[in-house]
């Protein structure tokens, strides 16, 4: 079920981040080729524009370099965020002093080109799963310090957010069934901890453990590196009493039997720490 509603990126957040950014390309002198090379009073309209096909995530960040470095610079988008790109499509126009325009240039870029590449993959991922029930979500596999921006990232994209931390939700994986003495003592001794707004998922590596995780009641399951088949008689055997979530190794040429074997949640670590960059460039346009 794809999202269509996006959420609001804290701006606080995001003007926090672009900010570190924008001094570690600074560093200690500022952006010394321009201004080395144009006068301080030049001025300079541009405009971001796609090179590849893709999906559009980041304006936010993009708009807040811009108006970091130089409250003159005008950033007017011409595309919301989740928009489709065809190659040359303009995604929006910079105007003001061409110093600080061209000293913003790379942070904004960087920023808009990773996200942005984020929100391909996944509506490549998707696109494909899409006469299906299952969505595609992401992991906790992301960038230091980038990870809420790339999970608003994979819901431009059309997919949806696992837990964002360790905080949020309790997932039972191998080694903690290890550590508590099994699948039932783990789920049983997290449902003693748990709130009742907190949800408990346990991670099952076959068709035996998922059977004695359904008698402990969580809320879901995931079935770890199942192949299509397995992950058939995985929802067969679940018969609708709880989600389930099939991982582990999930690409674009396994994701489609993947879904189609039934589950709920696909999840897949790729789609954020191997995303390539979405390639958008920013052009002056000449009078």
């Amino acid at each position: 079920m794809t999202r269509t509603v996006l959420p609001e990126l804290p701006c606080l957040m995001v003007d926090d981040a672009v900010k570190a950014a924008l001094l570690e390309d600074w560093g200690r002198a500022g952006d010394i080729t321009s201004q080395a090379t144009l006068p301080g009073e030049a001025r300079a309209t541009a405009v971001i524009a796609a090179r590849k096909p893709g999906v559009l995530a980041g304006l936010a960040l993009a708009e807040s370099a811009f108006r970091q470095t130089d409250a003159a610079l005008a950033f007017e988008p011409l595309l919301n965020d989740g928009a489709r790109l065809a190659p040359r499509d303009v995604v929006a126009r910079i105007e003001g002093p061409a110093r600080a325009l061209l000293a913003a240039e790379r942070v904004a870029l960087n920023f808009l080109g990773h996200l942005s590449g984020i929100a391909t993959v996944t509506a490549s991922f998707a696109d494909l799963i899409a006469h299906t029930r299952a969505d595609i979500v992401c992991t906790r596999k992301t960038t230091p310090g980038l990870r809420a921006f790339e999970k608003y990232a994979v819901r431009c994209g059309g997919g949806s957010n696992h837990r964002f931390g360790l905080d949020d939700a309790i997932l039972i994986k191998d080694n903690h069934i290890a550590v508590a003495g099994g699948v039932t003592r783990a789920i049983e001794a997290a449902k003693a901890f748990a709130g009742h707004l907190v949800k408990i998922e346990v991670e099952v590596d076959t068709l035996d453990q998922l059977k004695e995780a359904l008698a402990a009641r969580p809320d879901v399951v995931m079935l770890d590196n199942m192949p299509p088949e397995t992950l058939k008689q995985a929802v067969a055997i679940a018969g609708g009493k709880v989600l389930l979530e099939a991982s582990g190794g999930i690409e674009l040429d396994t994701v489609k039997a993947v879904a189609e074997a039934g589950v709920d949640l696909i999840s897949s670590g790729w789609i954020t720490h191997s995303a390539p960059v979405l390639d958008l460039g920013l052009d002056i346009e000449l009078a």
